[in-house]
């Protein structure tokens, strides 16, 4: 009999201790995946791989009690067009959340606008459909292509945002661009402490974004 009673308790104890173990990952979700989806100022060009954006975002956003995973998805020299033909294995299933930063080198070369934006547009649309959700960060053209283009490129990171209705953080470079103190020789790329800049700048609209994306989650 007091066998009998011992295997009752130990599989009595085996249910509850599975039991508490099913309502803790209820309890605690997988962390969010978000995937910053850019070039080489998303790529860390010329850092090492801790120093890029994604690495450093990711652990500001984790100090800030995010439970979130960001991955890497830059391509040093790739444009909308080329972000928007790798979009499928870059934002792999079970993403949740993109940010997009693409563009600078559509501006940097010259090229029409109306191509960025309707790259930008397409992109947008294709995570929507996989219901991810998207915020975007904009660029601004360099000022040498002369202040028509410059207006024309600027505004479509407004345009697109508005549309979609996304969050945008009008400019990533925002508190780097133009510093040499922040950028490599070349002048385009961040240094380490240039990342450190936008990461801090982009933080609370990033947290922000992802706090809602937690929020709709199941």
């Amino acid at each position: 009999m007091a066998f009998v009673l011992a295997v009752i308790v130990a599989v009595t104890m085996s249910a509850f201790e599975a039991g508490a173990e099913e309502a803790g990952a209820v309890a605690a979700p997988r962390p969010i995946q978000l995937v910053a989806l850019g070039d080489s100022l998303t790529a860390g060009y010329g850092l090492p791989r801790e120093a890029a954006f994604a690495a450093k975002l990711e652990k500001a956003l984790r100090a800030r009690g995010l439970r979130v995973d960001v991955r890497n998805a830059g391509v040093s020299g790739d444009t909308v067009a080329d972000g928007l033909a790798r979009l499928d294995w870059s934002v792999p299933e079970g993403t949740d959340a993109v940010i997009i930063e693409l563009g600078a080198n559509d501006a940097l070369r010259g090229l029409d606008p109306r191509a960025a934006r309707a790259g930008l547009d397409e992109i947008v649309k294709r995570l929507r459909q996989r219901n991810i959700s998207i915020m975007l960060a904009g660029m601004y053209a360099p000022r040498n292509y002369g202040p028509d283009y410059s207006a024309r490129f600027d505004q479509i990171y407004g345009e697109v945002a508005k549309a979609y209705d996304l969050p945008l953080y009008p400019f990533f470079l925002e508190g780097v661009a133009g510093d040499r103190t922040l950028n490599q020789p070349d002048g385009l790329h961040p240094t380490t402490a240039g990342i450190d800049v936008i990461v801090n700048r982009i933080l609370p609209s990033v947290e922000a974004f992802l706090t809602k994306v937690a929020a709709q989650r199941p």
